[in-house]
């Protein structure tokens, strides 16, 4: 089958990029809906998959933002232009449902973590950084605003971040002669396929690259 994108709609293409671009990371993005009151009402938290590291040095991430269905900005757009941090996690596949319930659109201002018990999910200091972490998710990347560009009709927009502070649980990690080794199989990172499926990964396996 060749499909041909001029023939599609947008909605149409979107449909076909995310059931083909698979597995992808998930970005659960912390903001602060307010100016630096870090109480947990005033935190929004978000998933999106249109989401991949760009750059080492400097150390860039991107995600790609929408719009909400009204056409208003999103509150992750929103938090980020006015505070300019983030906290992206990286969750694990455990944690399937309550991503899925974070990526409701409520009220700004209204937090997806008051939607949530406290005994499932909670934040704890994220040291050196603003911001606070998630204390369910075994790595967090403490991000300042890079850079922001609109593209397409839409828009949509890219929001480029610089990491600036990564947290990683001791459970997942090992260190050798300084070298720091993050085992995929521990962290079971949850991954996004296409309309409502989601996936957790298979046993890590290695293969030597040509010299």
């Amino acid at each position: 089958m060749i499909i041909n994108f001029s023939d599609y709609s947008a909605s149409q293409r979107y449909h076909l990029m995310t059931q083909t671009i698979i597995p992808r990371p998930i970005a659960w993005v912390l903001t602060n809906s307010t100016n630096g009151n870090n109480n947990q009402n005033n935190l929004n938290l978000a998933p999106f998959s249109y989401f991949t590291a760009i750059s080492s040095e400097p150390a860039l991430l991107m995600l790609s933002v929408g719009k909400k269905p009204n056409g208003d900005m999103k509150d992750t757009l929103t938090n980020v232009l006015k505070n300019k941090k983030m906290v992206i996690h990286i969750a694990g596949e455990n944690l399937a449902d309550i991503v899925t319930q974070t990526a409701a659109s409520l009220d700004h201002g209204d937090s997806e973590l008051a939607t949530v018990s406290d005994e499932v999910l909670n934040t704890v200091p994220f040291d050196g950084f603003t911001l606070p972490r998630l204390a369910q998710c075994d790595i967090a990347y403490g991000c300042e605003l890079f850079e922001i560009k609109e593209i397409g009709d839409v828009p949509q927009t890219l929001i480029f971040v610089e990491v600036k502070q990564l947290y990683v649980s001791p459970k997942v990690t090992t260190v050798n002669d300084g070298r720091v080794k993050i085992h995929a199989d521990s962290v079971n990172p949850l991954a996004r396929l296409g309309a409502s499926e989601y996936s957790g990964i298979t046993t890590p396996f290695k293969k030597a690259r040509p010299a």
